[in-house]
């Protein structure tokens, strides 16, 4: 099944590009807007795999907008910008952005910036249901939180030692835990210490 997409870009013509590009790659666009209110409201009806947000936006500027989704954990965030300064970049991960663009951009750029943000908000999903799965109170945000910068880091070990992406990378600790009916945060501490690595590595 396609994976849905909603567009938020104040300029007429890089939507039309965006909605091309994307159309050409098998997603499916499902809504699109010039406002960042409209994109809240657009995800809340259709519930896409991703939301695609420019930052500058009448209603409510991207990072706002991304916050609001990002309270519902429905969809993948992709922000895009036309200034790459670092505390941009650092407002809009802490607002959920999974991944980012700065402006102008070439198809080549924006296929793995979209597989970024899918495979990312595909892990974080992951590991609520793992953090939700241990206890019926809910850890707390700082647990998950805490098996999150553990995943990270093994995921990093994993891709600098093994050469894996990020997606098999992520993909060996779930498959590891599951196996081993072990947590990914325990996995994770495996990798990290080097007791843990892939076959053949």
């Amino acid at each position: 099944m396609a994976k849905t997409v909603v567009i938020a870009e104040d300029e007429a013509i890089v939507r039309l590009d965006l909605r091309e590009t994307l159309e050409e790659e098998g997603y499916e666009v499902v809504g699109e807007t010039g406002r960042g209110d409209e994109a809240v409201e657009l995800v809340r009806s259709h519930r896409p795999d991703l939301v695609i947000l420019d930052v500058k936006m009448p209603g409510m500027d991207g990072l706002a907008a991304a916050q609001e989704i990002n309270t519902d954990r429905r969809s993948a965030v992709l922000i895009l910008t036309a200034f790459s300064q670092r505390d941009l970049i650092e407002q809009a991960r802490d607002a959920g952005a999974l991944a980012y663009l700065v402006k102008p951009f070439q198809k080549e750029e924006l296929l793995p910036a979209i597989e970024v943000a899918l495979a990312r908000f595909e892990e974080m999903q992951a590991l609520a249901a793992e953090n939700a799965a241990l206890s019926d109170d809910k850890r707390g945000l700082e647990d998950q939180l805490e098996t999150r910068r553990w995943v990270d880091r093994a995921k990093g070990r994993l891709m600098d030692d093994h050469a894996l992406s990020e997606a098999k990378a992520f993909a060996f600790i779930q498959q590891s835990a599951m196996n081993r009916r072990l947590t990914m945060r325990e996995v994770a501490r495996e990798i990290v210490d080097g007791s843990l690595a892939p076959e053949g590595s």
